[in-house]
């Protein structure tokens, strides 16, 4: 059992701090995390307690973690996704009472859920990014459905089902962070063979010895529960990384304000150019896809880091900022920046402050996005804001729902990714046609 176990805890506790580590704020990175972990403890407890019901619920439980992922790949709009989320999390925490209480047989009822998600993934299919996801996703989830089924209907086919249980959920993690990559418009594989080569060094370097002591020393459940705890503390840094990074920086120079804040920046911008899509991508993407980059952006305003991983740093009026200066990641992020402020600036009507429908783009863009106020917080925050700040977040909390406040967003969006477009569509009139000679040159109309 060592000989399964301690590669496919390592990998699995890896991969699910990798995916923390991707975007943190991200639901289906989350959920997916959950059901590695799930699935890491599940393989613990079975090398140390075979066939305990403790082993069974936490290797059934990746199942639930893996549904809520599906359920937040799905294209929804901010009202559908608050009622799906709850009821989601409801029905999910009502089949985890369901797994622990149901005898053995029964807990493959745990598979109903991510029947239930995939369903409706099937249903959006034409809306979801990369277009093969749910067929992927489909064939893990047989995949899936007969490990569980080799797990717990038969008693001498264990080792098997946990190892393709992991396989499984290690594709499926993978296919999350394809589906993430692709939605914020970052590049996947140069970051991921360099988290994959840490994972690989820890179960070498860690792994071996681990699996050694469990053989040297069976039957000693104290042991053996140690050696998975020096596996999970070298896969998180190796998961993690940046993160860990940034915490040891905080620990050992904190008193040297400087010398950190200029090492955060250059290990930012190390960490930006492995996810920062190749050069000139812009101009072989889609105008669906440039709109979803700009709303993302919009989004990830006030967050620099992010910002230098969006391919709209390529934006020409970029290029022409960085004119003559120094190229990095965080450069580009400040000029791309600056172009959101300049077109959300431009919808300003003139005259003063004023909340009639022609304000309204304006008003949703700068202060929810640029300003980054929540007018919806328990506890909104108006220190340092000016009058004209102040006004609009009263006028939001009081007048505009928070469903609407969102529409407007996608739909304020809208304006400045076509002003943004017609740069982009100038800039490939002036490129060489690819093969079929054609430039795809159309407005961005949602």
């Amino acid at each position: 059992m060592p000989a399964i176990a301690v590669p496919a805890f390592a990998l699995a506790w890896w991969l699910a701090c990798y995916l923390i580590s991707r975007d943190p704020k991200r639901a289906t990175l989350r959920w997916q995390a959950a059901a590695l972990v799930s699935y890491a403890l599940g393989v613990a407890a079975w090398t140390m307690a075979p066939g305990s019901d403790t082993a069974e619920i936490l290797l059934c439980v990746p199942a639930l973690c893996w549904a809520g992922a599906v359920v937040a790949l799905l294209p929804l709009t901010p009202t559908e996704r608050r009622s799906v989320d709850r009821g989601a999390l409801a029905l999910g925490a009502a089949f985890l009472l369901m797994i622990v209480f149901l005898p053995q047989a029964g807990r493959l009822v745990v598979l109903a859920p991510l029947v239930g998600g995939l369903t409706l993934l099937w249903r959006l299919r034409a809306q979801v990014t990369p277009r093969m996801l749910p067929a992927a996703l489909t064939v893990m989830t047989v995949l899936c459905t007969a490990a569980l089924g080799l797990l717990l209907f038969t008693s001498g086919g264990a080792r098997a089902a946990i190892a393709a249980l992991g396989l499984d959920l290690l594709v499926a993690g993978y296919l999350v962070a394809v589906a993430h990559a692709a939605e914020t418009g970052e590049r996947l594989r140069p970051d991921l063979r360099r988290a994959l080569a840490a994972g690989l060094a820890v179960v070498v370097l860690a792994g071996i010895p681990a699996a050694a002591t469990m053989f040297l020393v069976p039957a000693h459940d104290g042991v053996a529960a140690l050696q998975f705890v020096v596996l999970a503390a070298g896969a998180t840094p190796a998961g993690l990384g940046g993160q860990v990074r940034r915490l040891l920086d905080r620990l050992a120079l904190a008193d040297d304000g400087p010398l950190r804040s200029d090492r955060a920046a250059l290990f930012l911008n190390a960490d930006a150019l492995l996810r920062r899509r190749q050069h000139r991508r812009l101009n072989t993407v889609g105008e669906t896809e440039f709109l979803r980059m700009t709303r993302r952006a919009l989004h990830d305003f006030a967050d620099l880091n992010r910002l230098a991983r969006s391919p709209l740093t390529d934006l020409p009026s970029v290029e022409r900022r960085l004119a003559g200066r120094e190229d990095q990641p965080r450069a580009r992020a400040r000029e791309l920046r600056a172009v959101l402020r300049e077109s959300v600036s431009a919808l300003r009507p003139p005259g003063p402050f004023g909340t009639t429908d022609d304000w309204r783009y304006y008003n949703v863009l700068q202060f929810c996005c640029v300003l980054g106020i929540n007018p919806y917080a328990r506890r909104p925050k108006t220190d340092g804001m000016s009058r004209e700040a102040r006004l609009a977040a009263d006028w939001f909390r009081r007048y505009v729902p928070e469903a609407v406040t969102k529409q407007w967003i996608r739909e304020g969006a809208m304006i400045v990714a076509e002003r943004l477009w017609s740069e982009v569509a100038t800039r490939r009139q002036e490129l060489p046609a690819g093969p079929d000679g054609a430039h795809d040159t159309q407005p961005v109309n949602g």
